[in-house]
């Protein structure tokens, strides 16, 4: 069984007091008790520290939202995968659509940050989807297949991929249940094409697109949705907490 995994996506949010305050506030709503899914939050850089104490002890784990391909070197205002783990963090997004949208990162740019992100010792969550003018042409499962071939590495270690169907981030608008059960059915098989299928049959895939208490129930119940990549409704503790509570 693929435990499900939770991942809250801070984006460009926070500063120093409110960021903390929601890491504190989200290790007060999980308690001691444990949880029925991993919690993951990817605060912005300059709140991995901080953010790092105040989940120290706790249940939470710590992620980022990007890193560089090299280890060190001359990248004014990059961040390397080394220099997030010893900040704390365990997993890194990566190709996220609005770094793809923004910063016209392609599909091998994103594989060779999943290759250094495994280099130090970091868990990736490569991020595919489709727009929606890619789905309203019938293009949804190439273009996500597309992705898959060209984004994931090759080397040994844990992936977790996201699909986040691009029209539906912060629309307010999700898929159907079908329609999301047919895309992360289709990746399911892609992965033990690409990957073998034992492994393949191992990788965590989160659903990410308007997440939110009221959908969770519905979404986490769908054949191949192994969690959650959630953007605002994860600035809000109790709602990320009620998120995790619908993977029971």
């Amino acid at each position: 069984m693929r435990r499900k995994l939770i991942a809250g996506n801070w984006k460009m949010n926070g500063l120093s007091a409110s960021g903390r305050s929601l890491a504190r506030d989200l290790v007060a709503q999980l308690g001691g008790q444990p949880p029925a899914c991993d919690f993951l939050a990817c605060p912005p850089f300059q709140l991995l520290m901080p953010v790092a104490e105040d989940l120290a002890g706790s249940q939470v784990l710590l992620g980022a939202q990007d890193c560089h391909t090299a280890e060190k070197g001359a990248h004014t205002g990059d961040i390397s995968a080394a220099m997030l783990g010893d900040a704390g963090c365990s997993h890194v997004i990566l190709g996220h659509s609005e770094r793809r949208a923004d910063h016209g990162e392609s599909d091998c740019l994103v594989r060779s940050k999943a290759q250094a992100a495994f280099a130090a010792g970091l868990v990736p969550i490569i991020c595919i989807g489709e727009t929606e003018d890619q789905r309203q042409a019938g293009q949804a499962l190439a273009v996500v297949g597309a992705q898959i071939a060209g984004s994931l590495p090759q080397a040994e270690g844990e992936i977790v991929v996201a699909y986040e169907p691009v029209w539906a981030i912060g629309s307010g608008r999700t898929p159907t249940p079908d329609e999301v059960g047919e895309v992360h059915g289709h990746i399911r098989s892609l992965l033990c094409q690409q990957l073998g299928d034992d492994r393949g049959a191992a990788v965590r895939i989160l659903y990410g697109g308007s997440v939110k208490a009221a959908n969770a129930g519905e979404l986490l119940t769908i054949d191949d949705v192994d969690g959650a990549l959630v953007g605002g409704a994860s600035l809000d503790a109790g709602e990320f907490r009620a998120i995790g509570a619908a993977c029971a």
